[in-house]
């Protein structure tokens, strides 16, 4: 129910701006339009053609730009910078937290990030190039260094002081991380132990010591499973001697989820969860025309295999008519398998240990499914061409084309994975040429032989 009102609530405001950005009643767009967050500005952006982006684009308030660029996907980032001369750019990047600023500076042009590393002093700049030594999609990519560390031989109103003399805190901060003097981490004070203790008391007498610091180079996948699990708001990031370098907090955590949401969707069409809907349509049609390609390949293949039997389809028209069936069928088989293992493999449940049990459950399935939707595309068959030979013939095709269809679909992407290639890139085009060229040979096939 939320996400349905969420979802509402973005129709009615893209129409709203839409109505009002035809009807040129710009004020009312400027007043609205800077009253939202960041993050509604950018899928309000995603959501509208190039002209009326422009539009909106100049209404919007420069101290915001850089909040809203770091929200909206790859292609529309990079069509934006574009737009906009360095010395915007360059007041765009100013207040941006380290973590944020890494995710965009490369996106500027060379001349910009110098001047932009230029403008920082030293201490962020060690920051930024800490966090940028490490791919994005990991735990080092994703932390911010802008942490809060306390020693564990003080005492709660040590503590208690040192915040009142900062005056602030880093935003989203559930506890401090204990350090010794050489920066290893210990542990982590939460600031409800610290405003409910006896300030008499020391940090290590009160600090959790549990294990929930994460490596560095630890997949941001594996990061976002442990938070799930841990129910973690935030968690500490250290190196391989277990100094802290920085920490991860749940907003970050829900951007790989949905990320990651979005590539396995994406990726099994071929297209990219960072491409622009409103890119120029000879730009998307490359891009989607390689895809459609490779599709073609596979067809062919498809193709090749009835023409073998063009004989057999010339004497029994019946099996034109009939061939559909057992390709569709083993289609939907082999991508139910298809998705449910790519699943498993995101969420860490599939590995060396449980394939093979998992492969001869998912065989097992093709089997009893295969044998129940036989029996009853045979009966159509036979009732329909009063032939009982093709019914036999299509109930064998569809036995076998489920089984191997789950046998593929479980296979291809555990194979995918095994190659380092993502399971949801190309596992579809893969399954359907199976499902498609088995199907059909094994139809036409026991045809040939049964019926001529």
């Amino acid at each position: 129910m939320p996400d349905n009102i969420e979802r509402e609530k973005r129709q009615q405001r893209l129409e709203l701006f839409s109505q009002a950005l035809e009807h040129d009643t710009l004020s009312n767009v400027r007043g609205m339009l800077n009253h939202l967050h960041p993050a509604e500005v950018a899928h309000l952006l995603e959501s509208l053609p190039h002209h009326e982006r422009s539009l909106l684009w100049d209404l919007l308030d420069t101290d915001i730009n850089g909040e809203v660029l770091l929200h909206v996907n790859d292609d529309l980032r990079a069509s934006l910078i574009g737009e906009m001369g360095a010395d915007e750019l360059v007041a765009a990047t100013e207040g941006l937290e380290t973590d944020d600023l890494a995710d965009i500076l490369l996106d500027l042009p060379a001349a910009v990030i110098d001047e932009v590393l230029q403008a920082m002093d030293v201490q962020n700049r060690h920051r930024l190039e800490s966090v940028m030594s490490y791919p994005e999609d990991t735990a080092g990519g994703l932390m911010n260094v802008d942490t809060i560390t306390v020693r564990a031989d003080v005492t709660l109103d040590v503590v208690l002081r040192y915040l009142r003399l900062r005056g602030e805190m880093p935003e989203t901060t559930d506890t401090l991380f204990v350090v010794e003097r050489d920066d290893r981490y210990l542990g982590q004070l939460s600031l409800t132990v610290l405003l409910t203790q006896s300030p008499a008391k020391m940090v290590r007498d009160v600090m959790s010591v549990a294990g929930e610091s994460i490596l560095a180079g630890t997949a941001a996948t594996e990061v976002a499973s442990l938070f799930e699990h841990r129910d973690l708001v935030s968690a500490p990031v250290v190196d391989d001697e277990h100094r802290l370098l920085g920490r991860i907090t749940i907003d970050d955590v829900v951007d790989v989820i949905r990320d990651e949401a979005e590539h396995s969707m994406m990726s099994m069409a071929g297209l990219d969860e960072e491409g622009d809907m409103f890119a120029p349509a000879t730009v998307s049609a490359r891009q989607r025309g390689i895809w459609l390609g490779a599709n073609l390949l596979t067809a062919l293949l498809a193709s090749w295999v009835i023409g073998l039997f063009d004989a057999t389809i010339e004497q029994v028209v019946a099996l034109a008519v009939l061939m559909p069936i057992v390709a569709s069928m083993g289609g939907i088989a082999g991508s139910q398998t298809l998705t449910l293992v790519i699943r498993g493999i995101a969420l860490g449940q599939i590995g060396r240990a449980n394939a093979r049990q998992l492969l001869l459950k998912e065989m097992t399935i093709g089997i009893l499914n295969g044998a129940l939707w036989s029996l009853v595309v045979a009966a159509v068959a036979i009732l329909w061409f009063g032939n009982y030979q093709i019914g036999w013939v299509i109930g064998a095709a569809i036995i076998i084309n489920l089984l191997v269809a789950s046998f593929a679909g479980a296979c291809i992407p555990l194979f995918l994975k095994k190659m380092g290639a993502d399971p949801a890139l190309g596992g579809g085009v893969m399954l359907t040429t199976v499902t498609d060229v088995v199907g059909f040979f094994v139809f036409l096939g026991l045809a040939s032989l049964v019926l001529l």
